[in-house]
This record gives structure tokens, C-alpha cells and sequence, in this order.
């Protein structure tokens, strides 16, 4: 069986919903191998972009109960007949490059659902809370037929708005907190985010998320309008995702804000804008693997992340030094 062929049978099978093939899809598409790379584009290219999911990011500090939200929501979803993906972020390790990737075993019951898949994935130290091709994981995953993606971002701050630009509704997932939870949550996450959930609104806690709630609402309201938001969005809600309450509602909130961008066009105006974002993204990891490619620029790099670490040069000037032989051998054709 030749490599065509391989590739048009696992497209074959992520389409008819094949779990194991669409597991080795994002195997394939996550590879840093660059015959990997290609065969993981000939894939996506095979399966085409007809099928659109529900895509819905979700961030969230971590012990906020992200993975609890998750099974919690992701079985009232199955159990309304929807068929589930989960695509978990892990931090890996800056030092050994390794990740925990627990996440089916904290979402135990959601994991035995055959309406449900969770893949877990390395975020391989990538900035934004999500991983490199977790973008191309989601498009999978689509094509495998799934109603709703849930992206869970790593967790870890301010970069989490890089998943605004994978999903069609972002989601912050809070917990109930005094004084200056508000100065916690910064301005630029709070402007991305479309519906903010404040968890763990049951015993003791209740009143205190309620009140945290309140101040969320206060806060949106203070947000200049945004043009892809009908009256009354974005919203703040309470919820307790181990009690399974408060699901029902986020989601009825979530159906009437995807309806209205639907019908107003700025559902697809936004995933065009998406597009746009990754193929510059691309372009730009692309022009970076090339220079790293280049035995004389590589060598370039070398000298100078030396002439950088030993104090000898400024990095900014370093990097112009890098870059300037590129720009001459640029102007040297552009003139021929």
C-alpha cells in the first residue's frame, strides 16, 4: 500500500468517525517531522473544511475547575445527543520538554462516553495557552463529525487569548473570590471572552459567587460594545459544575449567542479573520524553520546568541546583524 493510498484511507476513516484514526490524525498532524508535516497537510487537504463544528474555547485559571466544568457540561451535551471532542492543553516542562497529559483520567466518566472523545496534547512551551497545531487538531475533529470542540487552554494567563483566535465562543471559567479578584483579571482577556462562568457556586461558597458575579457583570458592562455581540452580551453567569448546575442555562446562552452571529454574518466573518490570523502565523514559523535551515544564517545565529549571553551586544541589535546579509541577498534579486 503506497503513502497516497495510506493517507486517503485514514481520511476515509476520520470521516465515518473512526476514533483510533482520528487519534492518529492528531498524532500525525502534531509531528515535528518534516515527512510528517507533509503527509499531516496532504490530510487535511483530503478531508476539506465541510463540516463545521461548534467550537468553544474555554480559559481559566488553574484549580478553577476547568476539567470538573468540562465532563460536567460535555456529558449534558452527549446525553442531548451531541457527539463531544475535547482537545486538553498540558504545560510541558521547559526543562524536560514532558508533559502530565492527565486529563481522561480527571474526566473519567466523559472519557467512557461513545458520544465523546478527549484528546489531551503537549503545549511544547508554545506561548498563547494552546498548542501549535491544536488549530488543525480542531479541523480533525470536524471532520470526524463532531457537533461541539471544547479547546481548554492551559491556564496560565494573559496569552490565553491566542485561543479567541481557534474558537467561535470563548468562555472564562472563574471562581467565587473577594477584593481584588477584579484586578486579577486583566482587561485584555476579559474583552476577548463572551461568556464569563463563575464555578463552584454551591455550599459555602454560593452567596460569595453570586456576589463575584455581580461584579463580573458590572465590569462587562463597562466594555465598549463589541460589533459580533447581540443586547446583553457578553454575560456573566453562575454555575456549579460538580452539583451540575447553572449547565443548562450557560449552554442556552451559548445557542442564542451562536444564532445571532449566525444570522447577522459575523459568524463567518470572524472565521475568515481566523484564517487570516493562522496564514500569517504560518507564514511567519515558516520564514523562522528557513533561516534555522540555512547553514550561513544558522551559523549567524550561533555567533551571535553567543556575543548576546556574554553581554556584548544588545539582542535587538544582535538580531539585526542576523538579519541584514538576508535583506541584501533580498534587494541584491529584487535589483537583478
Amino acid at each position: 500500500m503506497n503513502k497516497t493510498t495510506d493517507i486517503a484511507a485514514l481520511a476515509k476513516d476520520v470521516q465515518a468517525g473512526n476514533r483510533r484514526a482520528l487519534a492518529r490524525a492528531i498524532t500525525l498532524v502534531e509531528s515535528g517531522r518534516a515527512d510528517h508535516r507533509q503527509d499531516a497537510l496532504a490530510l487535511l487537504d483530503a478531508l476539506g473544511t465541510d463540516k463545521q463544528a461548534l467550537r468553544i474555547g474555554l480559559s481559566g485559571t488553574p484549580g478553577v475547575g476547568k476539567s470538573t466544568f468540562i465532563e460536567s457540561f460535555g456529558l449534558m451535551l452527549t446525553g442531548m445527543g451531541k457527539r463531544v471532542a475535547v482537545l486538553a492543553v498540558d504545560p510541558s516542562s521547559a526543562r524536560s520538554g514532558g508533559s502530565i497529559l492527565g486529563d481522561k483520567t480527571r474526566m473519567d466518566h466523559l472519557a467512557r462516553d461513545p458520544k465523546a472523545f478527549i484528546r489531551p496534547s503537549p503545549s511544547q512551551t508554545q506561548l498563547g495557552g494552546v498548542a501549535r497545531r491544536t488549530r488543525e487538531a480542531v479541523a480533525l475533529c470536524e471532520a470526524a463529525g463532531f457537533d461541539v470542540v471544547l479547546i481548554e487552554t492551559v491556564g496560565v494567563g494573559q496569552s490565553e487569548t491566542v485561543v479567541a483566535q481557534m474558537s467561535d465562543l470563548f468562555v472564562l471559567l472563574l471562581a467565587p473570590a473577594g477584593g481584588d479578584e477584579l484586578q486579577g483579571v486583566k482587561r485584555g482577556i476579559m474583552e476577548m471572552a463572551d461568556l464569563i462562568l463563575v464555578n463552584k457556586a454551591d455550599g459555602d461558597l454560593k452567596a460569595q459567587a453570586t456576589r463575584t458575579c455581580a461584579d463580573y457583570a458590572g465590569a462587562l458592562r463597562l466594555l465598549r460594545k463589541r460589533p459580533q455581540d447581540p443586547e446583553g452580551f457578553p454575560k456573566a453567569l453562575t454555575i456549579s459544575a460538580l452539583e451540575a448546575n447553572g449547565l443548562q442555562a450557560a449552554w442556552d446562552e451559548m445557542d442564542t449567542l451562536t444564532i445571532w452571529r449566525r444570522d447577522h454574518g459575523t459568524w463567518d466573518a470572524t472565521r475568515e479573520a481566523q484564517a487570516s490570523y493562522w496564514f500569517g502565523e504560518d507564514v511567519r514559523n515558516g520564514l523562522l524553520a528557513l533561516l534555522q535551515d540555512d547553514p550561513q544564517t544558522a551559523q549567524l545565529m550561533q555567533t551571535a546568541q553567543a556575543a548576546v549571553a556574554a553581554g556584548q551586544i544588545a539582542p535587538a541589535a544582535a538580531a539585526a546583524n542576523v538579519l541584514q546579509p538576508l535583506r541584501d541577498r533580498l534587494k541584491t534579486r529584487a535589483d537583478v
